[in-house]
């Protein structure tokens, strides 16, 4: 009987001791702070960078166990792409690059973003990698790297291997020469993060030196990645237990079952980003500069000139962060002085075509179009070349009916007006001119209610001749 109750006793001290552990394993995953997801869905430029290093921020203050980027980016800007890398590999909370949704993608900028990451996932039936660097603000260079040397070119010692005889050394290209410093600084950049996270460095140096790419599958085999999940607790039950290195040492990933909390960009990210966007900036700009030449030819209320310095500060704003082509810029800018020209000189034409090539020029030239998410719409260009086109064709048509359109007030509108003589006096005679009394004078005595034609106004004094038309 006594050895009956004691084993209850252990029966129910263990239950007891269970129900303890249970509640507090329950209480600990409650309190544990939420793993934060970050979305990107676009080209990485400024307002990119600036959402994800202030995400990893709020991570950091939150004491977060993780944060997940779910990115799908063409790429983008390089001094953004490294702002991000920098942002990520002084990170002392972990950071997982997860390409996703399905049929998601991180070509060149973002393959290098996913390297730095500590844990880079994939989603099914995305792709990643063309990761060689594109130049910017030089346009018409060769892009390629350069050729390697020919069997039959001279030797290092300048010497042909056909004759024996010295040759001139072949002629460098400045172009492939600064394709191959992009590309040989990039593939270095690359292969240190590939080590640094202990993956496939070969295949991300074909990435930037051949622009290969991978599907998720091959991906994972290549030991490019590390996970391939369906979503992000997928990944979050995957990646439990893993052992990765921050900053501040080893840290052990307790994953499972966490709860998410997904940032949305801040009000100022969303107007940065509508700001950085190339086509706004550009739209931005001309309403600037065509505001202030309104103002400062009509002066009013002003409104015009304050819409026009608000918008061309915040162009300016948005191409300094932007990389731009200062030749194109010139050449915008010259358009639309030739445009303002136009209005303003009797060219019948010539300066009108001039700025619209200009501007259609410096457009083209503004930012690099191969570079993912900067390159301007030709639509919005020749569209908006049109609309300055039609302005200065308006313009110019509506002073030149103007010109023509006869005088209406002031003195020169008194000449060939017909008057009637009201009465003739010592003073001299006098007229009734458009509703008003005047004092008139002829080459002949005039008599009342005798009709005249004013021929010139001297002072206060019209000079008047008989209107033979109107006697008749």
């Amino acid at each position: 009987m006594r050895r009956l109750e004691c084993m209850r006793f252990r029966v129910g001290l263990a239950g007891a001791l269970a129900a303890v552990l249970l509640c507090g394993y329950t209480l600990s995953q409650a309190a544990a702070a939420p793993v934060l997801v970050l979305e990107v869905r676009d080209a990485i430029g400024p307002a990119s960078a600036d959402y994800l290093i202030r995400g990893i921020g709020k991570a950091k203050d939150a004491a977060a166990p993780l944060v997940v980027i779910r990115l799908d980016t063409p790429g983008g800007l390089d001094t953004s792409m490294r702002q991000i890398i920098q942002a990520i590999l002084a990170s002392p909370v972990p950071v997982a690059v997860y390409v996703s949704p399905e049929g998601a993608r991180a070509a060149s900028a973002g393959t290098y973003i996913l390297y730095a990451a500590h844990i880079a996932a994939m989603a099914p039936a995305t792709t990643l990698g063309a990761a060689t660097p594109v130049a910017i603000g030089m346009p018409g260079m060769d892009r390629k790297p350069p050729a390697e040397r020919r069997s039959d070119s001279p030797d290092q010692g300048g010497r042909d291997k056909a004759n024996g005889k010295r040759a001139d050394p072949p002629p460098v290209d400045m172009a492939d020469v600064m394709t191959a410093k992009q590309v040989h600084d990039a593939s270095a950049f690359i292969r240190g993060l590939a080590q640094q996270r202990g993956r496939n460095a070969e295949w991300a140096e074909r990435a930037v030196r051949e622009a290969v790419s991978l599907t998720s599958a091959e991906a994972l085999r290549e030991k490019v990645i590390d996970v391939v999940a369906r979503d992000v607790p997928d990944l979050l039950a995957q990646i439990d237990g893993r052992t990765v290195r921050v900053p501040t040492g080893d840290v052990r990933l307790a994953t499972r079952g966490l709860g998410q909390q997904v940032v949305l960009p801040d009000w100022r990210q969303r107007l940065l980003s509508v700001i950085a966007n190339p086509s706004f900036a550009l739209i931005l700009l001309m309403i600037g500069i065509y505001g202030l030449m309104f103002e400062f030819s009509s002066p009013g209320f002003g409104v015009a000139g304050v819409t026009g310095a608000i918008c061309l500060l915040l162009a300016l704003f948005a191409l300094q962060m932007l990389p731009v082509n200062y030749a194109g810029l010139a050449l915008i800018l010259l358009g639309m002085a030739l445009f303002a020209a136009e209005l303003l000189t009797p060219a019948f034409g010539v300066l009108g075509v001039g700025g619209a090539v200009a501007f259609i020029a410096g457009g083209l030239l503004l930012f690099d179009r191969d570079v993912p998410g900067l390159g301007l719409p030709l639509p919005l260009i020749f569209g908006l070349t049109a609309s300055s086109a039609a302005l200065v064709l308006l313009g110019g048509g509506m002073a030149l009916r103007a010109r023509r359109r006869p005088v209406v007030s002031g003195q020169e509108q008194m000449v060939g007006a017909t008057a009637q003589v009201l009465a003739v006096g010592e003073d001299g005679a006098w007229a009734l001119v458009h509703g008003e009394r005047w004092k008139v004078q002829g080459p002949q005595a005039l008599r009342p209610g005798q009709r005249v034609r004013v021929v010139a106004v001297n002072g206060l004094t019209l000079e008047v001749r008989p209107d033979d038309l109107a006697e008749m």
